[in-house]
């Protein structure tokens, strides 16, 4: 009967919201980023302090607490749109590597982007987009092997585009980004030392370890196309 009559209650106040992966739900929802005020209430009614608690994060759907580093894992649509970017980027290094005369290499790259999820990508828009790069390495700027075969902006592009993503991602998922960089560096013949430069900064900023990246570049030159 005490426990009914007198207890401690927290009494939140929301500071945030927006939308998150739940992990109760299993997907995007809504939340409310909460802090809460301890009182001893009795019959209900708060009286006297007990510190504070939180913060924590509620789903607007099921209603379950996390802590707050939940924010840290994106959304599924946020996601979607980082492994769409990485892609596209590791693409484009590939390219501006390995240079944009071989239609095989084009058309190979151009398939592998629309799988990622750019439905309209073209051989055409990724060629100009390469000239573009290429233009950069010739700025004569001091750059390391990695950034001077793909170009510095691009250099800069891969770290960002692939850093974010790599935490969230199986280490199968790593490895199937960086072999759809070696298929498209094969679809003309054996990689350019540009392009093993390249595939090498890719599988660094996966967090693959130098031995597992050019343990899977060999095993992809060994596979039939």
């Amino acid at each position: 009967m005490k426990l009914r009559i007198c207890g401690i209650r927290t009494i939140w106040d929301t500071v945030a919201d927006g939308e998150f992966f739940c992990p109760g739900c299993g997907g995007d929802r809504n939340y409310r980023r909460l802090t809460g005020r301890r009182r001893f209430a009795v019959l209900g009614v708060p009286m006297l302090r007990r510190g504070t608690a939180g913060p924590v994060v509620e789903c607007a759907a099921c209603r379950a607490h996390f802590d707050t580093d939940v924010l840290d894992h994106p959304t599924t649509t946020r996601f979607s749109a980082l492994l769409r970017d990485a892609v596209h980027t590791v693409a484009l290094g590939v390219l501006a590597a390995g240079g944009t005369t071989s239609r095989t290499v084009l058309e190979t790259a151009a398939a592998t982007v629309r799988d990622a999820g750019f439905d309209d990508c073209t051989e055409e828009q990724l060629s100009t987009v390469v000239e573009v790069l290429s233009a950069d390495i010739g700025n004569g700027s001091a750059f390391d092997p990695a950034a001077e075969a793909c170009g510095a902006a691009l250099a800069i592009e891969l770290h960002e585009a692939l850093e974010p993503l790599a935490p969230h991602l199986a280490p199968a998922g790593r490895e199937s980004i960086l072999l759809q960089g070696a298929r498209i560096a094969l679809a003309d013949g054996p990689y350019g030392p540009a392009e093993r430069e390249v595939l090498a900064t890719v599988g660094a900023a996966l967090q693959l370890c130098a031995e597992d990246t050019a343990r899977l570049l060999v095993a992809a030159a060994r596979t039939p196309s």
